[in-house]
């Protein structure tokens, strides 16, 4: 699962690998941008008692825009925010708290700012609550009140919270088990562009949890996953495309999704990728760029996997000369991940 908390986004599994809930919205949230000709006007609002005012000041702040970065000031102008009822302060002090930026990390003052940002009814906070009582994070852990606040938040359209609340229904935490309002959740939230619920339906589809099995269904749902850069869904579209699966076998897509899915770090799509390369399968037969990819492979896992990739390494490796493999293991050596979209 993937777990989304304000500006940070830390990845979890379940064992089945249908992606968990339990995120927190990932956004700082900011009610306007301050150009620096208006700062000083910003500061005088806020000296004087703005509560809107304080807080876009405090998000300057935070975010070192047309000031210089000062944890110590977003943490003040945020508090005299909050004081004031700001929902927006409350919900990024909230953060600072949970994060421990300027401040030592604290969950349970996390939890009480966010729980007055989502008491003014504002769905990221909302969200996070939900997250907050799954995770036990500064409170004990409670899946049915989880839910609670995933509902709230995702009945207003909260793509995180929609998310949320289709895997606790997905896993039956909190809520009976039922994959129908599972899959209708994920979809509200998938719609709205999230790939994780994408990737979740492509999984459900592939699988026929809940749905009658359908490898179209699934391949629709992993594409825009996969179209937003998820690296797993693009090496899931590669195995698809590489076994025909569901689809009309094609080489050449298979490689442009492992490659995609290579370029991000994925071993396994850098060892299928660099196979292919020696092979001339679905891409040009390429020795010197097949072995810098199983080199990356071969670093990148352990145990028979690892050799795997160092013994077909190897093999290409015999087929160049001492400058191509040179040139070769620059290129491993000089290689960084990257995105695609």
């Amino acid at each position: 699962m993937r777990f989304h908390l304000a500006l940070i986004a830390l990845a979890f599994w379940l064992l089945a690998g249908l992606r968990e809930a339990t995120a927190d919205s990932v956004q700082m949230q900011q009610d306007g941008q301050a150009p620096t000709a208006a700062i000083r006007t910003l500061l005088q609002a806020a000296e004087a008692g703005d509560a809107k005012a304080q807080c876009s000041l405090a998000t300057a702040y935070l975010l070192g825009r047309s000031v210089r970065k000062d944890y110590g000031e977003a943490i003040r102008w945020y508090r005299l925010s909050a004081d004031q009822e700001n929902a927006l302060a409350q919900f990024n002090l909230g953060l600072m708290h949970y994060n421990g930026w300027g401040i030592p990390q604290n969950f349970a003052e996390a939890l009480k700012w966010y729980g007055k940002s989502a008491d003014h009814g504002n769905a990221a906070a909302q969200n996070n609550m939900g997250a907050m009582y799954a995770n036990a994070r500064g409170v004990k852990r409670d899946f049915a009140e989880a839910v609670n606040w995933y509902r709230k938040a995702a009945d207003q359209g909260f793509a995180d919270a929609q998310f949320n609340l289709g895997a606790m229904y997905y896993n039956g935490r909190g809520v009976k088990q039922d994959y129908a309002e599972a899959i209708k959740w994920y979809i509200l939230a998938a719609d709205q562009g999230h790939s994780d619920a994408q990737y979740n339906l492509g999984l459900i589809h592939s699988r026929g949890t809940g749905v009658l099995q359908n490898t179209a269904e699934a391949t629709k749902w992993f594409a825009r996953a996969a179209e937003q850069g998820d690296v797993e869904a693009q090496f899931t579209l590669g195995e698809i495309y590489s076994a025909g699966k569901g689809v009309p076998q094609d080489y050449a897509k298979a490689a442009k999704w492992y490659r995609r899915a290579a370029d991000q770090g994925n071993a396994g799509a850098q060892f299928t990728l660099g196979r292919m390369l020696s092979e001339g399968k679905g891409v040009p037969r390429d020795y010197v760029q097949a072995y810098m990819w199983l080199s990356l492979a071969a670093s990148g896992q352990k145990g028979k996997r690892r050799d795997a990739a160092a013994a077909l390494r190897d093999s290409v490796g015999r087929k160049l000369t001492a400058g191509q493999k040179a040139d070769s293991q620059r290129l491993a050596k000089e290689w960084k991940p990257e995105k695609h979209e």
